[in-house]
Parts: structure tokens; C-alpha cells; sequence
């Protein structure tokens, strides 16, 4: 029998819970308040969906109303009051959803969202081997990862960021580079400031003859992918000799790791030239290139000019934007990814574990896309956010979708920049 009752919750706000009175004629214990059901008469008991239950003696008599949570346990629907969510991956992002998840607006269940910016091939292979609920991806998971899944992968994209050329020069000069130019410089080649096709690109700085270190990652990267990626696209040199990946064999240079670590060892190295996320660039004050796009604009990022890139978003799956064709483009834009599991009742997670996942994810392409915009990510455009709830529809738990009985919030579409 069921009984809807009309409750408030802590925040004097009503709710609804039904109760299960459930009749229970196995094994009773006899306690100061009365009797009530044992564990050891849970199979015994008929209902096994409820909220919480009271509990009837033979006889009829209504005993004292429990809260059985060690009955919702053996059950396998534990009543969770709070959740921890661990997400590891991308440093590319990390500003953003650590900004983000502080500011999330739960409505029910208390949850804490645990971010590692570890680099984006730590964090995939943390899921692979299901030790976080998520990670974060500056690209998305290849033909081998996904091979190596134990499951079905889900990705969705979160954001729009910039990888962003950074130099440590006197007097912090504006510079102007080609892609050719900058990857001769990253192959070796170029190895002074005051090379001739750098001063004939720059005809007003004063370029000493320093010489140039370049940096680059030490770990397995999205941020080191989106830069070769766009590297092998506008140099055939860069394209034999190195390839795209976030681990390749860098021709010559210093390594550091994450973001913040490339920024921290441009700063400290005169003469040092790397490439990090907008966000730090600005962060840390740095001084960016402008890097000359396909339609020989020389375009330094922003928030807008990376908005740009995503004016037309590409057919393909990986909605790469490196060497955009917009003219206003910054050239070395890029998305990045949440990946989780397509189906989420594995190794005893609860479903509501799964829903709070699910919440979160959805909030973050809808509203918290507000935060994005303050740290200087440019927000989804509308495809992205489409394929954004596409991606949420297929997740399930147990074979049926989440969000059936979790709606996403209400769409809020970015004005168009161009």
C-alpha cells in the first residue's frame, strides 16, 4: 500500500515522498519502541521500491515509523543524502569547472564535485580504468581508447578555449608569426629571436638576438594535441618529422607539466616561447602571439575571435576547429570534452550517483555557461549545445535513459558573435 504524504524539507519548501507500508511476516524484533522488521526478514517483505517505510506488526498495529536504510541498502537503492563526484583530466579546462562545480546550485542531495587537472591522457586512462566518475579531454578519445573501453563512451563538449602562443621577450614587443615560421621555430630551425623572417613579419619590434627555448608539455596532453594538430595541418615539415598526439617526440626544448607549469617556465626563461591555455596566458599576464589564420589574418585570441572559429562547426566527430576557415578565426581553437560511460549501473554505482552526474553535466552546457564567459572560454554556440543533450539523452542507467525522469534545463543559446 502506498501513501503520498505532503512534507517539508530543510529549506521549508514542500515535497512529496510516497511511503510503503509494507507488511512484513518474517523474523520480528522486539525493541524499546515496539516491534519492527529485521534485516534478516528483508526477502520476506513485500515492496522493494520506497522512499522510507513504517512498519505493521501482525495484528495490524502501527509501530514506530522507521527510516530503513539498512533495508533500502540489502536492496540495492541506498538512500544517499550526499554524493562525491571525481573527475580527472584536461588542465585546459580546469579553471572553468573548478569555478563552475563551487558555484553549482544543487537542489537536492548535497553534492562535491573532486577535479584532478592531471592532463587529459592521465585522466583518460583513470576512466578506462573506472576510478573516476569522468574525465575532461581537450580531444576527444581515439579508435584505440576506445577499443581499450570496457564500455560504451559518451562525450560532450563543455566549452570553447584557445591555445595560446606565449613568449618572455624585453619590453614585451607584439609579435606576429606564420605558421610556418612558428613551426621551423619548434623543429629547431629558428633558433634567434632576431631571425629574418621573423623581423621581416615584425618590421617595428626590436628583436634582440636572444635565443629562443622553446616549451612544451611533459605529459600526455589535449592542450599538446590541439597544437600539433594544428601544426600538421599548415606544415608538412612539422607533419613528417613530429605528427599530432599529446605525447610526441619533441625536436628540441624544455618540458613542464599542465598549463600552469609551460606558463611558470615561459616566465622564467628570457627568450622562451610556449603554448598554453588562453586562461593562464591572461592569468600570468603574458605576453600572445597574433598567428596568421587560412585567410591571412593575423589574429591574436580572445574569447571572441575563438567564438569565430566555431561559427560553422565541421561535420566530422571530433568538431575540430584547429586552422579554422572563418576570417576572423583565432587559428588554434578547440572544444573541450566530459567523457563518462554510456551506461552507469557498473561496479555497484548507484542510480542516484548516475543523476547527480547526469545534473551536473547538463547544468554546466546550460547555465554555467555564464562562468565560462567570465574566465575568458567562449561559451557553447547552439550546435554544441545540441549535441551536448544528445550526448546526455543516450546515458542510461540499467538500460533506460537518465534523463526520462531528469530533465535538462531550459536551452540558453550564446548570441552570435560574427
Amino acid at each position: 500500500m502506498t501513501v503520498p504524504l505532503g512534507l517539508f524539507n530543510g529549506r521549508n519548501e514542500p515535497t512529496r515522498v510516497t511511503v510503503r507500508i509494507l507488511t512484513c511476516f518474517g523474523p520480528l524484533q522486539y525493541g524499546r519502541h515496539g516491534c519492527h522488521a529485521s534485516v534478516t526478514s528483508l526477502p520476506h517483505c513485500l515492496g522493494l521500491q520506497f522512499d522510507f517505510a513504517l512498519a505493521i506488526c501482525p495484528g495490524g498495529r502501527l509501530q514506530y515509523p522507521m527510516l530503513l536504510v539498512g533495508l533500502l541498502a540489502a536492496l540495492g537503492e541506498p538512500l544517499e543524502t550526499s554524493f562525491e563526484l571525481m573527475g580527472a583530466g584536461a588542465t585546459f579546462p580546469q579553471p572553468f569547472y573548478e569555478y563552475a562545480f563551487n558555484r553549482y546550485p544543487t537542489t537536492g542531495p548535497s553534492l562535491v564535485v573532486h577535479y584532478q587537472g592531471v592532463g587529459s591522457g592521465a585522466g583518460a586512462a583513470s576512466l578506462l580504468k573506472r576510478e573516476v566518475d569522468f574525465a575532461a579531454s581537450d580531444v576527444v578519445f581515439s579508435d584505440e581508447e576506445r577499443k581499450r573501453a570496457p564500455a560504451e563512451l559518451v562525450e560532450i563538449p563543455t566549452c570553447l578555449g584557445a591555445v595560446t602562443v606565449v613568449v618572455n621577450l624585453p619590453g614585451n614587443p607584439r609579435i606576429r608569426l606564420t605558421p610556418e615560421i612558428l613551426a621551423a621555430m619548434f623543429l629547431g630551425r629558428i633558433t634567434r629571436w632576431n631571425d629574418q623572417d621573423i623581423i621581416n613579419l615584425n618590421p617595428s619590434a626590436t628583436l634582440q638576438a636572444l635565443p629562443i627555448t622553446v616549451v612544451h608539455r611533459s605529459d600526455s596532453s589535449g592542450t599538446s594535441f590541439i597544437f600539433t594538430e594544428y601544426l600538421s595541418k599548415t606544415s608538412t615539415d612539422w607533419r613528417a618529422k613530429v605528427g599530432t598526439g599529446r605525447e610526441v617526440t619533441w625536436p628540441t626544448g624544455r618540458s613542464a607539466k599542465g598549463n600552469a607549469g609551460v606558463a611558470g617556465l615561459v616566465r622564467q626563461v628570457p627568450g622562451a616561447i610556449g603554448y598554453v591555455e588562453l586562461v593562464y596566458a591572461i592569468g600570468n599576464d603574458m605576453a600572445m602571439i597574433a598567428i596568421r589564420n587560412r585567410s591571412g589574418q593575423f589574429v591574436v585570441p580572445t574569447p571572441q575571435s575563438v567564438s569565430l572559429a566555431a561559427a560553422r562547426l565541421p561535420a566530422n566527430a571530433t568538431m575540430s576547429l584547429t586552422d579554422t576557415s572563418e576570417t576572423a578565426g583565432y587559428p588554434i581553437s578547440a572544444f573541450s570534452w566530459i567523457v563518462l560511460y554510456h551506461e552507469q549501473a557498473y561496479a555497484g554505482r548507484a542510480r542516484g550517483r548516475t543523476e547527480a552526474l547526469v545534473r551536473l553535466v547538463g547544468w554546466l552546457v546550460h547555465d554555467g555557461q555564464k562562468y565560462a564567459t567570465e574566465l575568458n572560454y567562449a561559451p557553447l554556440p547552439a550546435a554544441a549545445i545540441a549535441r551536448a543533450e544528445a550526448a546526455l539523452r543516450s546515458v542510461s542507467y540499467q538500460g533506460k535513459p537518465i534523463l526520462l525522469e531528469t530533465p535538462l534545463p531550459k536551452r540558453t543559446v550564446p548570441a552570435d558573435t560574427r
